[in-house]
């Protein structure tokens, strides 16, 4: 997950992914500027947090949230690391 300190969201996606027990890398994109032009060219987006799962890019927090309420994010973390 890309994010920087002080986003909101980027708590909220942190407690979701938390809650259901799912191991995630945090990438500061607010440390680094290299991170930051990763961040844009994997998810041609420039607002955080920016959410992949397996390699598969799924947004930001609304959409995660979204995939939860719909149970959509139970099916694309059956293969992710569990913490």
């Amino acid at each position: 997950m890309y994010c920087t300190r002080n986003c909101p969201y980027c708590r909220r996606a942190e407690q979701l992914l938390r809650k259901r027990g799912i191991r995630f890398e945090k990438i500061r994109v607010d440390l680094s500027k290299g991170k930051l032009r990763e961040m844009l060219r994997r998810s041609r987006r420039d607002s955080v947090p920016q959410i992949f799962i397996n390699n598969t890019h799924i947004g930001g927090y609304d959409e995660l949230r979204k995939l939860d309420k719909n149970g959509r994010l139970t099916r694309l973390l059956e293969h992710a690391p569990k913490s």
